[in-house]
């Protein structure tokens, strides 16, 4: 996409916005940026190629909390966007801080993911790592990852250019992105509550459980793996077809035959962080010594 004529009264509100990021990527010899294929980071990587060309890499850390659909549709959009894709791997449960899942097992997971994407940009001679946080982000709810955003000094150009996640999509769309709608993407580990270890075990039944309810059409859900006990959480415009009799059978049986003890659907439909330390403050508050799985019929799922 082309950089705007902001003086023309036809340009899309976001031009402007646009056109400084473009700019001021183009003053770094070259960039790498964080690469999830998600919508933000795919604009991201779209302005850097616009601006850097080859000096521009789209970089993917690949580990067990990333989803494999993820990861082909990574290397998908890079494709479509033309800019060179790389991919890294790394490991977030050699990190004792993460497996124990507290309150900032996103910040301990961020900051070993960027920090290996410092470590790829060293290894090419580039100085400059980017990522996809947007205008909106912020003020999201519980975001500790943002903090390790700050302290590693990572160059967020749409943040930086005060581009909402409305925008982004608009951008996205300018460019003829297939992920301009796509819905948001959280890592796996997202869906195991706080207090519960992550492990290997957990995260791959979650992404199997998630890949079955995938099969069925859905497009906006998550497994939630409370210790044996898996809560479907699914769209509230798609609660209907997930109360399919043919469905309910289904999905039992396959998430049974993952592991799981117990299968239940959300009645309050898909809400972001609702595992978050936010979400499980007021289970806490109420008893404080009831097992996890207890916080499944918390009243109320704070968004973020």
């Amino acid at each position: 996409m082309p950089d705007a004529d902001t003086s023309d009264d036809s340009a899309p509100p976001f031009a402007e916005k646009t056109a400084a990021a473009r700019a001021s990527l183009r003053e770094r010899d070259g960039a790498l940026v964080a690469f999830s294929g998600g919508v933000d980071s795919a604009v991201v990587a779209a302005l850097a190629h616009d601006a850097l060309g080859d000096d521009a890499v789209a970089c993917t850390a690949k580990s067990e909390t990333l989803p494999a659909e993820e990861l082909e549709d990574a290397r998908r959009v890079a494709e479509e966007i033309g800019i060179r894709h790389e991919v890294v791997e790394f490991s977030e449960l050699d990190n004792p801080d993460f497996v124990e899942n507290d309150g900032d097992r996103c910040y301990h997971c961020r900051t070993m993911r960027l920090g290996r994407m410092y470590d790829a940009a060293r290894e090419r001679g580039i100085e400059t790592v980017c990522d996809g946080t947007n205008a909106s982000d912020p003020g999201e709810g519980h975001r500790p990852g943002l903090r390790a955003v700050e302290e590693l000094e990572v160059l967020s150009p749409l943040l930086a250019h005060d581009i909402s996640k409305e925008e982004v999509r608009e951008i996205a769309d300018e460019y003829g992105l297939s992920v301009a709608e796509k819905p948001s993407m959280a890592c796996l580990s997202s869906r195991i509550p706080t207090g519960l270890e992550v492990t290997e075990e957990r995260l791959s039944r979650v992404e199997k459980a998630e890949r079955a309810v995938r099969q069925w059409g859905f497009s906006q859900f998550r497994v939630r793996d409370h210790d044996g006990l898996a809560r479907i959480e699914i769209a509230r415009e798609e609660l209907e077809t997930a109360l399919d009799p043919d469905f309910v059978v289904a999905v039992r049986e396959r998430l049974s035959d993952l592991g799981f003890d117990h299968v239940t659907l959300d009645l309050h439909g898909y809400q972001t962080g609702s595992v978050s330390p936010a979400a499980e403050a007021d289970a806490a508050d109420a008893a404080s010594d009831e097992p996890l799985v207890e916080d499944v019929f918390a009243s109320d799922y704070p968004t973020k």
